[in-house]
């Protein structure tokens, strides 16, 4: 693959119980490295740590990965919603108006979609108060 850009980053999982975290990140993995839109040079996973104050587990892998341009690197951004992506080379890229406004459109398409879901489910939630109030 004759690769532009190579970025460090970090994916993140929190879940219980313990091995579901540690499934779902080596899954997440797995599914990265299979993807032919970039390509998965390093990992490394971290120790499944269980987080002070909640009943939950936590793990995280620093990847490095190539992508052929900024577009893959979005739609990977979509995709798996890493915790962090670090431009490691080059040093300089250029992006042309036409792929920062796609970015932009598809940020704000996911961001509306996501402002749905919320809204739905506060409606949801007044209605299951007002029903446990009445009852």
């Amino acid at each position: 693959m004759d690769t532009k850009i190579r970025a460090k980053v970090i994916m993140e999982v929190v879940g219980s119980p313990e091995n579901h975290v540690n499934d779902v990140l080596n899954a997440l993995i797995e599914k990265i490295a299979s993807t032919k839109s970039y390509e998965l040079h390093k990992k490394k996973v971290f120790p499944t740590k269980k987080m002070d104050d909640k009943p939950l587990w936590s793990s995280f892998a620093e990847m490095e990965i190539s992508y052929k341009d900024m577009e893959s690197i979005f739609g990977f951004c979509f995709d798996f919603m890493p915790s962090s992506v670090e431009i490691l080379a080059p040093e300089e890229l250029t992006l042309k108006e036409r792929n920062i406004s796609n970015f932009v459109n598809d940020l704000l398409a996911r961001l509306h979609q996501y402002d749905m879901i919320l809204k739905n489910i506060h409606a949801e939630n007044v209605l299951l108060k007002r029903k446990l109030e009445k009852a």
